[in-house]
């Protein structure tokens, strides 16, 4: 949900309210399916959890958007897949140089928007350079080492002042979207991009849906229509896949399994994600400034018990999940403690007198505020939860940083810069973080990047800078009738493109 600038909150929230591509990559693993024949004319209903406020993909933060559209309507040079591998897309292939300042890119040929009109040169060119220089659009900073974007016949040419391991990655999301230059269309309740889908009708607090694109440049999609029901409330998506309204069900939760397998409609399915619950410690003043309470917190909280709770996920015990790049297991930094816990808040002055206030956004379930409150009183810290809307939480907690304690899903993949932003909500400033994470921006070997990011992501675990509660599990209740629904990473990015559906 939260991204580079203020509203960007939104973007990781968007999925994390428990929450790639037909030419593009794979559906990643799909759920066990019926043998009946797909129905090329089917329709499909796929419950989603928060609603986008408005459809601008050029200025609008959240997920929401990132979610449905990206892959879906619109797309760039290059695109991901659910196992986060680069892959072309718009783009037949590019080349880098060895130096890693110029990446060529062989645009196809025959591309239309979804308005019938070409897709030329220049309209990638137009994209990206108006990306670039309007910081009004959403990661317009993610290409700001690029110097010159030109056009010659279908080749596209990206020449960067200095490398950046990141940049592929980033033209694989909004930075890289291409749209049509000069269009008209009114981007916050229309569409017009390339993808194989068409959006047809957006009724807004109900569902937006999207139409086969008859005229797409690769694979048609399986489906001719997909529709997005916005149900928040987890009893209520149950109960309308058990009464047929719903063919799919995403960030459900993994607990209600055995009611929605219950007559054999539906089979619950867990995959990999990129999702951080984070709790996030103000460390600006007050006690939370002192490593050790931070670190106490840490080892007064059962993570394998919020895992257990959830009925599904991983622990996590650093900044950065297994699908990222830099990973590493770092459980050894903050195993679960209660006397060391103690002990740490003794030597830090806090016996049985520390009081803290979690601000959460209350969309989100009591579970981990319950445990958080369980675990913390056995340590002598008594927790008082503000149940906040989102509306207050941005202001309070990611504008203002004005909290003591935080809890966050953050759903969005290679987010590791910011905890080398120290103006973000995290509060977190280490010079040395922000120099390796500057190094693995620069490299240009995969492997050295990702080394660097392991590095700094050992130092922000040993600092104490957060507890990462867990590595949420994709959670997708997929109809048996239902074939090629994604189940990684659904709460970031969804393709339905391959999604089939049949009436045996």
């Amino acid at each position: 949900m939260l991204r580079r600038t203020a509203l960007a909150a939104a973007s990781l929230l968007a999925a994390g309210l428990l929450v790639l591509t037909a030419c593009s990559g794979g559906g990643g693993d799909a759920a066990p399916t019926s043998p009946g024949e797909p129905d090329p004319d089917a329709s499909v209903a796929v419950r989603l959890v928060l609603e986008p406020g408005n459809l601008d993909i050029r200025e609008t933060a959240g997920s929401a958007l990132d979610q449905i559209l990206v892959d879906n309507i619109y797309q760039g040079l290059v695109a991901r897949t659910p196992e986060q591998d680069i892959v072309p897309a718009l783009a037949s292939d590019w080349t880098v140089s060895p130096d890693g300042l110029t990446y060529t890119f062989t645009l196809r040929e025959g591309v239309t928007f979804h308005d019938g009109q070409a897709l030329t040169p220049q309209d990638v060119v137009w994209s990206l350079t108006t990306r670039r220089d309007t910081p009004a659009w959403r990661d317009a900073a993610r290409l700001a080492n690029v110097t010159s974007i030109t056009a010659e016949g279908q080749d596209i040419t990206l020449t960067l002042s200095e490398p950046d391991s990141s940049l592929l990655w980033n033209l694989t999301g909004r930075a890289g979207i291409v749209l049509k230059e000069g269009d008209t269309v009114d981007y916050k309740t229309k569409a017009n991009g390339t993808g194989p889908f068409v959006l047809t009708e957006w009724r807004q607090g109900d569902s937006i849906t999207f139409e086969r694109n008859d005229a797409y440049w690769g694979d048609a999609s399986s489906a001719a229509e997909v529709v997005f029901e916005y149900i928040p409330d987890n009893q209520a998506a149950l109960n309308a896949a058990l009464a047929g309204e719903v063919d799919v069900l995403t960030g459900f939760d993994a607990n209600l399994k055995e009611q929605v397998e219950q007559n054999g409609d539906f089979a619950l399915v867990l995959g990999k994600s990129t999702d951080k619950g984070t709790l996030a410690f103000n460390q600006t003043t007050g006690p939370l400034a002192d490593k050790r309470v931070r670190q106490a917190i840490r080892q007064a909280i059962d993570h394998d018990a919020i895992i257990e709770a959830l009925a599904s996920g991983q622990t996590q015990y650093g900044p950065i999940p297994e699908l990222d790049p830099g990973y590493e297991d770092l459980s050894d930094v903050a195993p679960y403690d209660p006397e060391a816990a103690k002990k740490l808040l003794k030597e830090a002055g806090y016996e049985d007198d520390l009081e803290l206030t979690l601000t959460i956004p209350s969309f989100y379930s009591t579970t981990i505020p319950q445990i958080l409150v369980s675990d913390l009183d056995e340590v002598g810290i008594t927790l008082d939860v503000d149940s906040v809307d989102f509306t207050t939480w941005l202001t309070d907690v990611y504008t203002n940083h004005d909290y003591d304690l935080s809890f966050v899903l953050h759903t969005e993949a290679r987010d590791f810069e910011n905890w080398a932003n120290p103006d973000y909500y995290f509060t977190y400033d280490n010079p040395e973080v922000q120099d390796l994470y500057a190094q693995s921006l620069a490299a240009t070997d995969e492997s050295e990047a990702a080394d660097l990011l392991k590095q700094a992501a050992r130092i922000v675990s040993e600092d104490a800078a957060a507890d990462w509660l867990y590595n949420g599990a994709s959670v997708v209740a997929v109809g048996t009738n239902i074939a090629g629904m994604p189940s990684i990473n659904v709460n970031e990015r969804l393709n339905v493109a391959e999604i089939a559906k049949s009436n045996g």
